[in-house]
């Protein structure tokens, strides 16, 4: 039991509740858990205050799963003098003085310059706002930037920012108020880019940038729904954050510090609810090159995370659905309901607790085939699209499984809470997303001469 006393857990946003309270369905990665019922009487509606023995280890059991959240506000308050903020930047001044300036001296800041032109400017912006700077003579990269600033820092608590970041102090607190859960290691916020731009990318950006993890907040695992989270702004635990991140690597260190801490048993959490702003790329070249950067990390993450890289994810129904779609011959149509059926029925066996168990095994095997819909759509699009290409320019099937694979998209970007704007730009951009993170993904793959960074996990065993 490591919920300090009084601590409230709500259900985490997307956990179905069946049977009467007594079936729940999500978590992180998805699963489903019956209670029995003290303890579906003590969840209530939905929220649990962790007060005697009995609520703690419900409520433990809950956030470990995935399937609550700690809320932050029932947590005790940390103050901010707890806190220093690691600020790396490499030749703009004009962010960090909108970061400095937006932080409003409520933290400790020591801002690491790594390796610029004119680290003097760096040096007189952080002088103004009453921040320290630590100047590396060589640019190594924002990880060993980061370690470097995280080795001064003597608080218990480290806020790391992105010099093209806006926050603000109250945005600390909520982040850091987190860190009460003893085995929390690290939080984030939603990161969106900066409000004001109206162009085609700025449109795009605003609803599907990288580095926004949407609306839910979530326990953030490898394989859950929020599998990883940007380190454009970070609130963790120093005492976690021995090791660092990996500082040779370039992009996706933010990744591998999220995955180690899990391995490790830390919980690290996702928290939508608090917003800052960033600076996003919008101008096409620099565009591009940012989404084949992040693909290029797929091939070091694989390296060192083996299959928890997989760009798809399948199930024996998922290979059979993925494979029946690509094939389109007379047997495809009738094999995915047919698949569909089995797979429901032999679920159902393994939902005797539940009052409609055939119900709910229906539910997750439609849910089941949709994830497999949506993964074969961004394995062609985006992943494995230069052999797509390929394939389209000798097979009329190809051609016709990537206009499906677009359509499909098109309805499930519609079917979002919030849809994609209207026109022909956000389409564009979408598919040059898709190209260029592809692009990365092959690039580094060759480099490494390895494909494990294109193969899909196909889960036999059950889970």
């Amino acid at each position: 039991m490591t919920l300090p006393r009084d601590a409230r857990v709500r259900l985490a946003p997307g956990v179905r509740v069946r049977d009467g309270g007594r079936t729940l369905v999500g978590g992180a990665p998805t699963r489903v858990s019956h209670l029995g019922a003290v303890a579906a009487d003590l969840l209530g509606d939905g929220e649990l205050r962790a007060v005697d023995p009995r609520e703690r280890a419900l409520a433990d059991r809950l956030v470990d799963s995935g399937m609550a959240l700690t809320v932050g506000s029932s947590l005790p308050e940390v103050p901010l003098d707890d806190v220093t903020c690691v600020v790396p930047v490499r030749d703009r001044p004009f962010a960090l003085e909108r970061l400095l300036a937006g932080l409003d001296g409520a933290v400790r800041v020591l801002v690491v310059d790594d390796g610029s032109l004119d680290p003097g400017a760096t040096r007189v912006v952080a002088e103004r706002h009453g921040a320290d700077a630590l100047l590396l003579p060589v640019n190594g990269g924002p990880a060993a930037a980061r370690n470097a600033g995280l080795a001064q820092v003597t608080t218990r608590f480290v806020l790391l920012a992105d010099s093209d970041v806006v926050l603000r102090p109250d945005d600390v607190r909520d982040l850091v108020r987190h860190l009460g859960d003893p085995d929390v290691a690290l939080v984030a916020p939603r990161v969106l880019g900066l409000e004001g731009g109206d162009g085609w990318l700025d449109r795009y950006e605003a609803v599907r940038s990288s580095l926004d993890l949407g609306p839910r907040s979530a326990l953030v695992r490898p394989r859950s729904t929020v599998a990883w989270v940007p380190s454009a702004v970070l609130v963790g635990r120093v005492a976690a954050l021995d090791d660092g991140f990996d500082a040779s690597m370039r992009s996706g260190e933010d990744v591998d510090l999220v995955w180690r801490l899990c391995a490790q048993g830390w919980r690290v959490r996702y928290d939508a609810d608090v917003v800052v702003r960033h600076e996003n790329r919008v101008r096409l070249l620099p565009w591009l090159g940012r989404k084949a950067f992040y693909g290029s990390s797929a091939q070091p993450l694989a390296e060192r995370h083996g299959r928890a890289v997989a760009p798809a994810v399948l199930t024996p129904l998922g290979l059979l659905v993925t494979v029946a779609a690509l094939a389109q011959r007379r047997w495809s149509v009738p094999l995915v309901p047919a698949c569909w059926l089995l797979t429901s029925l032999r679920l159902s066996r393994r939902l005797g607790r539940s009052d409609r168990p055939a119900v709910l095994a229906a539910e997750l095997t439609a849910r089941a085939v949709g994830s497999a819909v949506d993964q074969t759509t961004g394995l062609l699009l985006r992943h494995w699209w230069p052999l797509t290409a390929l394939a389209c320019t000798v097979s009329p099937r190809a051609r016709r499984a990537v206009l499906a694979s677009m359509a499909a998209q098109v309805v499930a970007e519609r079917a979002r809470p919030v849809p994609p704007p209207r026109g022909r730009g956000y389409w564009a951009a979408r598919r040059l997303d898709d190209l260029a993170y592809g692009a990365g993904v092959w690039a580094g793959a060759l480099r490494a001469r390895s494909l494990a960074a294109l193969l899909p996990d196909v889960r036999w065993r059950r889970g």
